[in-house]
């Protein structure tokens, strides 16, 4: 039982891994203000990260047109996937 909850903690610390991926894309592609977000691709990965993005927009507003809530939201990502990959070290111990 504890090898399938170290399992699971690990699928869920890679899909952080991609998540983040993903919401840099998203900061890097902002930073070009003529992208046509009707683009499915573009409107797919706005759909998917803005809703994580505006949670922390709230806490930091911008300075000086700069979105600097974005360095928060890599903190917090970064923060529970260590959380999580400790935690999975506690669950299925192994050497990787």
């Amino acid at each position: 039982m504890s090898e399938l909850v170290g399992v699971l903690i690990g699928i869920l610390a890679r899909t952080i891994e991609i998540y983040t991926v993903i919401l840099l894309v998203r900061v890097l592609l902002s930073w070009f203000p003529n992208l046509d977000w009707g683009n499915p691709v573009l409107s797919t990965v706005s759909a998917v990260t803005d809703p994580y993005l505006n949670a922390f927009r709230g806490l930091i507003p911008p300075l000086g047109g700069l979105d600097l809530s974005a360095i928060l939201a890599f903190l917090a990502l970064q923060l529970i996937q260590n959380l999580l990959q400790q935690s999975r070290g506690f669950f299925y111990p192994s050497f990787y």
